[in-house]
């Protein structure tokens, strides 16, 4: 029999837990975690990336955030300022050239549906991110490579011109001038600055991106984790968000950045998921890497960590209104 002493309470949780149950949710789990991004965002929009040059990169994708754009256009647009910028060495227009002076490019971004696109070994477009965008967008692939990721940027509207530096073809004639007959090839370490790029908008969703000219003098042909989803970035809407610079052999080995965001998901916070990332790196090279590899990393919450093998490491963070620069912590 119905009591008719049933609060309105009650009775209105009683109802919510019957349809929950329909769904298989309970109330339990509703009123602990948080709420679906589909009920309604209400986030405070924040977004992290790598290096000095991620400054003005971070002031323009948080300029898109707080004018409620999306993270996926935050992220796009912020690391493109780097990638326009011939003095930043390490991505786009200006950057370091292989071992014989080409210039070649790779990015991936990800966004909040899972969704990712990558370009590899891209030659004579400037801004790679967006091309992998394109992938993403208008095909059913991830990663395009090499003459077939030109053809498909020409295609869609991408204009080709040179992108080594007079500054950049200078320091690559200093370094073939530094090279011996017994050399085979060689790259003096800390010669890149990729930039990786994780964002939260204020629906609560999550995106990343991450861009590069690569190692300097490399190995014509070499591809590091850029722009390999998972390796050099990772997003996961229901977790969080990694992205990674450094030497990327190892990343790579790693799968660096989704283990970072894995971490995450299993309740590290993401200061402790870039230590623990970074402390296997440092095991799997019997504890004195010679070189640097660095996380940068956010979950939904809005919640930042950032460190690094070695000193150095620098990142920037947006949020409440201000963009900030920071040294990172270092594990050697």
């Amino acid at each position: 029999m119905f009591n008719k002493w049933i609060s309105r309470r009650d009775f209105l949780i009683g109802g919510l837990a019957s349809v929950l149950g329909s769904w298989g949710l309970s109330v339990r789990s509703l009123l602990s975690g948080p709420m679906p991004n589909s009920v309604g965002g209400g986030a405070v929009p924040v977004v992290i990336s790598t290096w000095k040059h991620g400054f003005a990169a971070n002031e323009k994708a948080y300029s898109i955030l707080t004018d409620g754009g999306k993270g996926l256009d935050a992220v796009e647009m912020g690391v493109r300022v780097s990638e326009d910028d011939p003095e930043v060495t390490g991505v786009g227009l200006g950057g370091l050239p292989d071992e014989r002076g080409i210039v070649t490019l790779d990015a991936s971004i990800m966004g909040p549906d899972g969704n990712a696109g990558a370009v590899g070994a891209l030659r004579n477009v400037r801004n790679p991110i967006s091309v992998a965008r394109k992938v993403m967008e208008e095909t059913d692939h991830v990663f395009l490579v090499g003459k077939g990721a030109l053809a498909f940027a020409k295609a869609h509207g991408f204009k080709e011109e040179d992108l080594l530096s007079d500054a950049s073809r200078k320091v690559w004639l200093e370094w073939k001038q530094s090279m011996s007959d017994r050399d085979d090839w060689f790259s003096p370490e800390d010669n890149h600055d990729t930039i990786g790029m994780v964002a939260l908008d204020a629906r609560g969703d999550m995106a990343g991106a991450c861009t590069t000219s690569g190692l300097g003098f490399k190995i014509h042909g070499r591809v590091g984790d850029s722009p390999i989803p998972g390796a050099g970035m990772y997003v996961s809407n229901e977790a969080g968000g990694a992205a990674a610079t450094g030497r990327g052999e190892a990343v790579i080995k790693m799968c660096g950045s989704f283990l970072v965001v894995e971490l995450m998901r299993r309740g590290e916070n993401p200061q402790d998921a870039c230590e623990i990332a970074l402390k296997r790196i440092i095991e799997a090279n019997r504890g004195h890497p010679d070189f640097q590899v660095a996380f940068i990393a956010l979950n939904k919450k809005g919640d930042h960590g950032a460190a690094s093998i070695q000193e150095g490491f620098e990142f920037a963070l947006s949020k409440n209104g201000k963009t900030e620069l920071f040294n990172s912590k270092h594990l050697v």
